[in-house]
């Protein structure tokens, strides 16, 4: 007698197809502007990342223009001999390389490969340049209570140590 599969073989068939194809897909966190987004259509090869023109709006608010990358009215013109660097077609989707982005507007970056997570921080047009080098006053305790404030020291050398458990 022969035996047909049932359709809970066929189910759970489904299933780890499902399961398997989704597991192929490159799931990458993006932090820009010190808020989170995922996507799933990313490419990360030999420190680049490539993401689609629709990943890059959700994900910076960046759009790809023909004047350059844009958000509102502040514009990056992307140089047209190095364009390959930022942008590549696959299929009908238009991909852009953020980290090649942010190699040109002069921004860090940190990417942690088994997270899959890469930190974009602030572009060299939002750092505001020290006004001067004058610290600050400010008011602290000593180790016996005592508030002492850093003018209380003009004129004299300070070493100020800090420290954070982060």
């Amino acid at each position: 007698m022969k035996r047909r599969p049932s359709i809970w073989a066929f189910l759970v068939f489904l299933l780890m197809t499902c399961v398997s194809a989704r597991g192929s897909e490159t799931r990458v966190t993006i932090i820009y502007d010190d808020k989170a987004s995922e996507t799933r259509e990313a490419n990360q090869n030999e420190g680049q990342l490539w993401i689609t023109t629709a990943d890059l709006k959700r994900a910076t608010q960046f759009e790809l223009k023909p004047q350059g990358v844009c958000r509102n009215e502040l514009c990056f013109p992307l140089p047209k001999s190095e364009e390959t660097q930022f942008v590549q077609k696959n299929g009908e989707k238009t991909l852009f390389n953020l980290v090649a982005f942010a190699h040109l507007v002069h921004q860090p970056i940190a990417h942690d490969e088994a997270l899959s997570t890469w930190y974009f921080g602030l572009r060299s047009d939002q750092i505001e340049s020290l006004s001067s080098l004058k610290a600050p006053d400010f008011r602290l305790p000593d180790m016996n209570g005592k508030t002492h404030s850093l003018t209380d020291f003009r004129g004299k050398k300070v070493l100020l140590v800090t420290w954070a458990s982060w």
